[in-house]
Order: C-alpha cells, then sequence, then structure tokens
C-alpha cells in the first residue's frame, strides 16, 4: 500500500495548472483519487487526495516544491485517510440580501452543533428581479451519530429571520 496524501494547490489562473500537477504525481507512480477545484477571483485553487508508492513519496515532495518555481504554491499533508464519517447527509441552500456576516452566523450554528461540514459553496450576486445583490450558499453537512435533525433545523430558522434569509434544508442519500 502506498503513502496516502492531500495537497492544496493555488496560483493564479492559466491553462496547465491541473496537468502541472498532474503530472508531477503520475510521475511518480501516484494514484490521483479525488479533487476539488476552482477558479476563484482570478486564482485557481484545488485540494488532491493521491496515494503514491513508499519509496517515492520523497521525490514527489521535492518535485511539488519545485511547482513553487512555476507560481503554483503547494502544501502537503501526509498520513493515513480518516474512516468516512457514515452520519446523515443534509444539503443547506440559502439565500438573502448580501450583508456582512451571514457566513458567520450560519456556520456558527452549524459548528455548535458539532456538525461538519463537507462541501460549501458560495456567490454573491445580483437578483433576477430587483437586481440588488444576493448572498447564495449550498452546503453538504454530515451529522455525527446521535445529532438531531430537528434541533438543527430549529437553530438554523432561529437566525434566518435575523438574517432575512430563505434557508432550505433536506436530507440526502448517499
Amino acid at each position: 500500500m502506498g503513502r496516502h496524501m492531500v495537497l492544496t494547490a493555488i496560483a493564479k489562473d492559466r491553462p496547465g495548472l491541473v496537468d502541472a500537477l498532474a503530472d508531477v504525481i503520475a510521475a511518480a507512480g501516484g494514484n490521483w483519487l479525488e479533487s476539488s477545484m476552482a477558479r476563484l477571483g482570478g486564482e485557481f485553487a484545488g485540494i488532491v487526495s493521491f496515494e503514491v508508492p513508499e519509496d517515492r513519496a520523497a521525490t514527489l515532495e521535492s518535485a511539488l516544491a519545485a511547482l513553487s518555481g512555476e507560481g503554483i504554491a503547494v502544501t502537503l499533508r501526509t498520513g493515513a485517510p480518516e474512516a468516512e464519517d457514515k452520519g446523515r447527509k443534509i444539503r443547506l441552500d440559502l439565500v438573502c440580501q448580501d450583508q456582512p456576516g451571514i457566513l458567520r452566523a450560519v456556520t456558527r450554528v452549524i459548528a455548535a452543533e458539532g456538525i461538519s461540514i463537507e462541501t460549501l459553496e458560495t456567490l454573491v450576486g445580483p437578483g433576477s428581479m430587483s437586481g440588488e445583490m444576493l448572498f447564495r450558499a449550498s452546503a453538504d453537512l454530515r451529522l455525527p451519530a446521535g445529532a438531531s435533525v430537528t434541533r438543527l433545523h430549529e437553530a438554523i430558522q432561529s437566525i434566518a429571520a435575523d438574517l432575512m434569509a430563505d434557508i432550505d434544508m433536506n436530507e440526502e442519500d448517499d
């Protein structure tokens, strides 16, 4: 079995960034397992989970560090992947007029309930009718064993009025 690694990479967006990462991993005999990448504000950022043969790990680490010469900042973590939590999955969607502190208010409630955020996407853009700037967030949440969906829903709805937000939560299948 190889060594499990997770890297984050950020660089000014340009063609070939994913190819540069894939090339370094493949050259070391690595196996790209999963990733999430996006272009935001002119920057490209990504996170990649992969395995590499134990005897090639040091070479791979050096090759990834060398990418800084190409303007790609890479951070690397090594270790065994954690077992996936099989708790219930909830999809949260939020829309409200843009204002400072929205995400903090929502994530504070989620954290206080001991719930993990698996994915989070946010966007600020004009509303379709009024043109006012709207904040939109979509998150996949993972509830640990024993956590109450009802309690989370009540806690989230308790801040919805203060934010003047429409918040929908739906349980999802894995």
